[in-house]
């Protein structure tokens, strides 16, 4: 609010706080979070020496970057009450909606802004057109802090206003516009409620007559100046845009707290709501859609800085719409071919560049990382064959011959297995183990419950049995002397294999050398525990 200002307080400058306030940060964070904050921590010490850009920059990396934090602390934490809901566009319990009278904003595309200045994608929204430092404020509970954070907080579902029908076509239920003459007009404070104002305007076309009705609480409202503005603003014979969702009550066909606009041109519809398909957003408390609507609105020209990030070739093989108009569009779209098109885009990249990371980091582990090589053939698994009741299917035939094939490289083997509840999937996991353990290694066999890890450990300690190898089960209800009897054997590789719950994890497992790890129902754990 003070112009990013080096303030000067009772102790310590604005720069200096935030040194030793991120420099030393508390228990809660992570290694990862904490470098994060020391990271910032440094830039403040240039802090002085900065331009104004670089200064609005660095404040709303560390907003962000503490506001993300605070979000995952909170998230730990049991929660305390329900968080608000959204209020939703048109929703009765608002009763405070914009107010009414001639509007004059489009943003289907992407336009200039009057001022002819397009927006930085890292400037402050506190700069934009319209919205201020009390606005940012409320915007930054949302995790807006930038243009950028702006233009990617997409609606979480759009309301189609687009489709225009005469009054006799409504049907309850609908969304729709409709294009009418004003009757009458009247806007009066309720007598029981001296904060309740309604307004009510009464329109026709050629197929009937509607009633609206508008509802305002507050004392500013209920002001004889403002009333009567709006009678001015709303004569009778001006054609009027309203635009909601059709409903029925005992004085028939309406529409429910709807967006009204007086036409300057008959026909001609100019506004981000009327006769359009409006964004609907995730809110929160003290949080308004039309904040974030007209914060979009001064925000959508700075879309045009986006640089494109696929190949010209890949969006036409794909027939992807450019990033530019997809961010446009995903926001006030001029119809639903293109919020389609602009929806498939940015779901394109979202999965297109999660794919890119699962590569990158298959490709790392198979440059950097080495595996061990593990046996796929010895007397161990052919006298497993040989006391096994039954015989492979083709199918577990095959998978083992892959999952071998894997084992005997030098590069780690991530393979899921998967198949019908019966159909052999633990005698697999026990083949691959014991290629493992005859090849001088130790396995692990982790399961998300105590019930279904003690099924594994009966049928591993019945096979075996029969192979003279030991096999241990550790869960949180094993016993404190089993548990270090259990940790010393795996210290010094006695035992060649471990089954247990999420406690095989915990500080004070140690394999003695640990080659293959075999997780049962994967999905069940957590991303860190697998």
């Amino acid at each position: 609010e003070a112009g990013f200002n080096d303030l000067k307080g009772n102790h310590y400058r604005f720069s200096e706080f935030l040194q030793i306030a991120l420099g030393e940060p508390t228990d809660v964070v992570d290694r990862s979070d904490r470098q994060k904050l020391q990271a910032l921590a440094s830039q403040y010490g240039d802090y002085q020496g900065m331009e104004f850009a670089q200064r609005q920059n660095l404040v709303a990396e560390t907003r962000r970057t503490v506001y993300q934090l605070k979000q995952s602390v909170d998230s730990a934490r049991p929660p305390i009450q329900a968080a608000p809901q959204p209020l939703i566009l048109g929703e009765q319990k608002s009763l405070k909606p914009p107010e009414l009278g001639v509007r004059d904003r489009s943003a289907g595309s992407i336009a200039k802004p009057a001022s002819g200045k397009i927006p930085d994608l890292e400037q402050a929204v506190t700069y934009l057109p319209g919205v201020g430092p009390k606005s940012a404020e409320k915007l930054a509970k949302l995790g807006i802090f930038t243009v950028r954070d702006l233009l990617y907080y997409y609606p979480r579902e759009h309301l189609d206003y687009a489709r225009q029908a005469k009054i006799r076509e409504l049907k309850a239920g609908d969304t729709a516009t409709i294009v009418a003459t004003i009757t009458a007009c009247n806007c009066f404070t309720t007598v029981k409620n001296n904060k309740l104002t309604i307004f009510d305007l009464t329109v026709k076309d050629s197929s009937g007559k509607m009633k609206l009705s508008r509802f305002f609480m507050g004392t500013r409202f209920s002001g004889r100046g403002w009333q009567e503005q709006q009678k001015k603003m709303h004569p009778t014979g001006a054609t009027v845009a309203a635009s909601g969702l059709v409903k029925e009550t005992q004085y028939g066909m309406t529409l429910d707290n709807p967006q009204i606009e007086i036409l300057e041109f008959d026909g001609e519809i100019d506004s981000t709501q009327i006769g359009r398909i409006v964004p609907i957003y995730p809110l929160t408390d003290g949080v308004g859609a039309e904040l974030v609507r007209r914060a979009m609105v001064a925000g959508l020209p700075a879309a045009q800085r986006l640089a494109e990030t696929l190949p010209e070739g890949m969006r036409q093989q794909y027939e992807l719409m450019g990033i530019q108009d997809a961010i446009a569009q995903i926001h006030f779209p001029d119809d639903r071919s293109a919020l389609d098109s602009a929806r498939k885009r940015l779901v394109f990249d979202e999965f297109f560049y999660l794919q890119l990371g699962l590569l990158s980091r298959r490709y790392q582990q198979q440059v950097k990382q080495t595996s061990v090589v593990l046996a796929p053939e010895g007397p161990l698994i052919k006298e497993f064959h040989q006391v096994l009741p039954f015989t492979l299917t083709g199918a577990q035939s095959r998978v083992v011959r892959e999952i071998h094939g894997d084992l005997a490289k030098s590069v780690p083997m991530n393979r899921l297995v998967q198949g019908d509840v019966g159909s052999g999937k633990t005698v697999v996991a026990v083949i691959a183990l014991l290629a493992a353990i005859q090849a001088g290694y130790q396995g692990a066999l982790m399961a998300p419950t105590e019930v279904l890890a003690e099924q594994h450990y009966r049928k591993l300690v019945e096979w075996f049995n029969l192979l003279h190898l030991p096999v241990e089960l550790l869960t949180g209800s094993t016993k404190v002397a089993k548990r270090r009897k259990i940790h010393a054997e795996l210290l010094t590789g006695e035992l060649p294999l471990l089954v247990g719950t999420h406690a095989l994890i915990e500080d004070p497992v140690q394999f003695n050398k640990l080659g293959l790890i075999v997780i049962d129902e994967q999905h069940r754990f957590g991303v860190q525990q697998r």
